[in-house]
């Protein structure tokens, strides 16, 4: 078996990670305007390492959600209907 049979095999006999949260602070009881002031000074003040995680986990999190979209149309998608067939006859 090779290395890359062994990770996808792996990967798939974990269970899905939780969801990815936030990398920002929100405060609760901020106004708009005192909350887009507190976003942009944690953006100025984040180190390279912290904007590489959380652009990381963004990056993450898009392709998890859309997995979990593409799993949804599919698993839609294999649900078979049929309509029972009417015949009149008439005279």
């Amino acid at each position: 078996m090779s290395k890359m049979e062994k990770q996808n095999d792996a990967a798939a006999a974990t269970p899905a990670a939780p969801p990815l949260t936030s990398c920002r602070k929100k405060k609760d009881d901020a106004t708009f305007l005192e909350d887009i002031k507190d976003h942009i000074d944690e953006f100025i003040n984040a180190s390279v390492h912290e904007h590489k995680s959380c652009f990381t986990k963004t990056i993450q999190k898009i392709f998890g959600m859309s997995k979990v979209v593409a799993e949804k149309n599919a698993a839609a998608q294999e649900v078979e209907s049929s309509l029972p067939l009417k015949t009149v006859v008439s005279d």
